[in-house]
């Protein structure tokens, strides 16, 4: 094999020189007022932390933040340091305070993190936002430990601006294998369905997902970014609480899951990526999703069960 050639079966989503010259053009770099219309539907290559103030009240329908955790990792160019929860809350307040006047009065916030960081992240959020859960999910990826319990969960807190907040339980049904399938006294089946594959029952969404499978190499979703979410969890949180049109907007964009499956789902979006790279690998993917808007794990409207092996459409 070629030195740096990918495996056949490796997906990963890279760039050339020529698409990094091309997708540069696409980029929004600010250092003045926005409008609404100016930056929808558009990656703003920015410092978050210098723009703030830029950006304009009363926009935002779902703001999704997944930020930085309290821990050391290095995210290309920038690397980010381990602190004392304390000044991570810090931290955290100093960009959240600014984002709330960008909300819309029926907007909600989902706040993601690990357990170290979720020690902090509530008591923040209580200050600006009113708390309604913490949704857990499995990541089914990484490393043992032989004097821990190998961390494979991630935690992310569901807070809403008012009581007049949008969501969508029928939206984010989870389509499961019926094991041991009841009737009733007709013998006709109780709560769930037959199919040709199986019996099936849709259930409605709880706050502890096992059913999201990490990108790696192989899913036409894969980045080189560190951090990358996965595109059935951001479908989850987008689906639930927007309607289609409403704007999505994500403060610390990686590259780019949270804009990408809002244009999917025929949501606006918008978000802020520091590093060049990622904000790139993000205007590559919206433009593959312009043609692709299949999302892994949900089809027909309801999400499957992890490993589920979906019928072609």
């Amino acid at each position: 094999m070629i030195k740096n050639q990918k495996a056949e079966r490796n997906k990963t989503i890279t760039l050339t020189p020529e698409e990094q010259k091309f997708y540069s053009g696409s980029l929004l770099n600010i250092n003045q007022n926005l409008t609404v219309d100016e930056l929808t539907n558009k990656i703003i290559n920015n410092d978050l932390f210098e723009i703030l103030d830029f950006l304009p009240d009363d926009f935002i329908d779902l703001l999704i933040i997944d930020p930085p955790y309290n821990l050391y990792k290095s995210f290309n160019k920038t690397t980010f340091k381990k602190t004392s929860n304390e000044n991570y809350g810090i931290w955290i307040e100093s960009f959240l305070h600014k984002l709330k006047r960008c909300m819309r009065e029926d907007a909600s916030i989902y706040f993601c993190g690990d357990w170290i960081s979720s020690q902090i992240i509530p008591s923040v959020l209580e200050k600006y936002f009113i708390l309604k859960n913490r949704i857990t999910w499995e990541r089914e990826k990484g490393r043992g430990a032989k004097r821990n319990w190998k961390n494979c969960s991630e935690d992310i807190w569901f807070a809403v601006n008012s009581e007049s907040y949008k969501f969508n339980p029928d939206s984010v049904k989870l389509k499961r294998k019926v094991l041991a399938p009841y009737r009733d006294y007709n013998g006709q089946p109780k709560d769930w369905i037959e199919e040709s594959d199986g019996s099936f029952r849709l259930t409605f969404p709880s706050n502890l997902w096992t059913d999201i499978s990490v990108p790696f190499w192989s899913m036409p979703e894969n980045t080189e970014h560190p951090t990358q979410k996965p595109e059935k969890l951001i479908a989850k949180l987008i689906l639930a609480s927007t309607d289609e049109n409403d704007l999505v907007f994500d403060p610390f964009l990686g590259s780019g899951t949270t804009a990408v499956v809002a244009k999917k789902l025929n949501r606006k979006f918008s978000g802020v990526e520091l590093d060049k790279h990622y904000a790139l690998l993000a205007q590559k993917r919206l433009k593959i999703a312009e043609t692709e808007t299949s999302i892994q794990g949900y089809k027909d409207g309801v999400f499957w069960e992890r490993n589920t092996k979906l019928k072609r459409q």
